[in-house]
């Protein structure tokens, strides 16, 4: 969907898009077209064609896309449509195996082990995205309003020194110590969202992530930032497993609304009905697995005869 939308933009300009269940933010729409203009003013040699021109130099026709058509199937087809190939979906590309699963990290796996199940969330936002300080403030806030069981990572730039307990509200690690899991370094991702006693997901919705969440069956607290971000929340949130927190009229995502979406999540009867639809879209997925790989290899067989004669 993110690449239906943004080929739809650049074909069409400010049209609608042609899905409805799909709306977006001035402010949203406003942070990516400036990242085009960016783009388009600093790529040496670019041209109006360089978002897709990855796509008209595809051989034969065809553009392998990470994504499951269970998913996206309307939006893959649009997106074919606009720019005239066969699109054939992979699947999600999930790793079901973590480096160091059995380092450095089995502490964290081992707290998760003691919680119930679907009682604790996994706090992430990507390894591209560093929070700022108000930020890290309101979802501490968001956490102790709340009072569910958490895992959160949080990272710092490369070469940056920050204490944690400075960065945190004073006194919060020692508040939430029974409940919660505050981590600065690599934390296996795949293994927590596909544990029992995992209930949600607080994400910046980056790609990898939503299929990682989608294929675990894991309902997501979205807090997209930037980009391609709020298209994925939306896209999910219309999937019907995705709860997105509001911000206010400031643009700010406030610890109050963060604390609403967790709830919707992981407290109230709302989060029974988000997780048995995360539990469809996993199952979908998975499902359809075998069926797509041996579509790829049929079609990249096809590929090397054409290209063989």
């Amino acid at each position: 969907m993110p690449l239906s939308f943004v080929h739809h933009r650049y074909t069409f300009g400010k049209s609608d898009f042609p899905f409805p269940g799909i709306q977006f933010e001035d402010h949203e729409l406003k942070s990516l077209d400036l990242v085009f203009e960016f783009l388009y003013a600093n790529i040496h040699d670019v041209d109006q064609d360089f978002l897709f021109g990855n796509f008209k130099h595809s051989c034969h026709d065809i553009i392998l896309l990470k994504t499951s058509i269970g998913v996206e199937g309307k939006y893959i087809d649009y997106l074919s449509s606009l720019c005239h190939k066969k699109l054939v979906p992979v699947g999600p590309l999930v790793s079901h195996n973590d480096k160091n699963d059995d380092g450095d990290n089995s502490d964290i796996i081992q707290w998760l082990d003691k919680k119930k199940q679907s009682s604790t969330i996994f706090i992430s936002f990507g390894s591209e995205y560093f929070l700022s300080k108000i930020e890290i403030e309101e979802i501490a806030k968001g956490l102790e309003l709340c009072d569910v069981n958490f895992i959160w990572i949080i990272r710092f730039p490369i070469g940056v020194t920050i204490n944690l307990e400075e960065t945190l509200p004073e006194g919060f690690l020692d508040r939430v110590a029974e409940r919660g899991m505050v981590v600065t370094g690599w934390a296996p991702q795949a293994k927590i969202l596909g544990h029992a006693n995992t209930g949600g997901f607080v994400s910046h919705c980056g790609w990898s992530s939503i299929m990682e969440s989608m294929y675990f069956g894991v309902p997501v607290i979205a807090m997209p930032m930037k980009v391609d971000q709020p298209i994925n929340a939306r896209m999910l949130s219309e999937a019907g497993s995705c709860v997105e927190v509001k911000r206010n009229e400031n643009e700010v995502f406030k610890g109050e609304e963060i604390a609403k979406a967790i709830s919707k999540v992981v407290v109230e009867e709302s989060g029974e009905g988000l997780r048995r639809r995360a539990r469809e879209l996993s199952e979908t997925m998975k499902m359809e697995n075998e069926e797509v790989l041996d579509r790829v290899a049929e079609e990249l067989w096809r590929v090397c005869l054409m290209n063989k004669l």
